[in-house]
C-alpha cells in the first residue's frame, strides 16, 4: 500500500471505508496517527455522511493529557485486499487517523525526501 507525505508534513495514506461490505466504498486520506493505539478515527462528518451505526463509546485519553467520552461506530475498511470490519472512533477533526491497532502486522516506511509512503 502506498501514501504520501504532503506540503505540510503529514503521512497521508487513502483508504477505503463502508458501512457495510454491500455499500459502496468511500475514499478518504488518513493521516498515518502512531500516537494513537486504535485503529481508526473517522470525523464525526463523515460518519454522519457514510450513516455508520453506532456500537458503542470508549473513555480515550488524549495528547494534552484530558480524558473524553468517544462515540464508537462500526464500519468495513478495505485492506491488503480483502475486507476488515473494524470498529471506529468519531471526533471533530478534519482527518481521519490510521493508528497502530491497523499498522501492528506491516512495516510502515515514511521517506521524507521523496515524500512517499509504504506500508507493507
Amino acid at each position: 500500500m502506498n501514501g504520501r507525505v504532503d506540503s505540510a508534513g503529514r503521512a497521508l495514506v487513502r483508504i477505503a471505508v463502508k458501512p457495510s461490505s454491500q455499500s459502496p466504498p468511500a475514499d478518504l486520506d488518513a493521516w498515518i496517527d502512531t500516537g494513537f493505539t486504535g485503529e481508526l478515527v473517522l470525523p464525526q462528518s463523515v460518519v454522519t455522511s457514510l450513516g455508520l451505526t453506532q456500537s458503542g463509546t470508549v473513555s480515550a485519553q488524549l495528547g494534552d493529557g484530558s480524558a473524553v467520552l468517544m462515540s464508537t461506530y462500526t464500519c468495513v475498511i478495505e485492506w491488503f485486499g480483502g475486507e476488515l470490519q473494524i470498529e471506529v472512533v468519531a471526533n471533530d477533526g478534519q482527518y481521519a487517523l490510521l493508528g497502530v491497532g491497523l499498522l501492528r502486522d506491516h512495516k510502515l516506511t515514511v521517506d521524507y525526501p521523496s515524500q512517499s509512503l509504504t506500508i507493507q
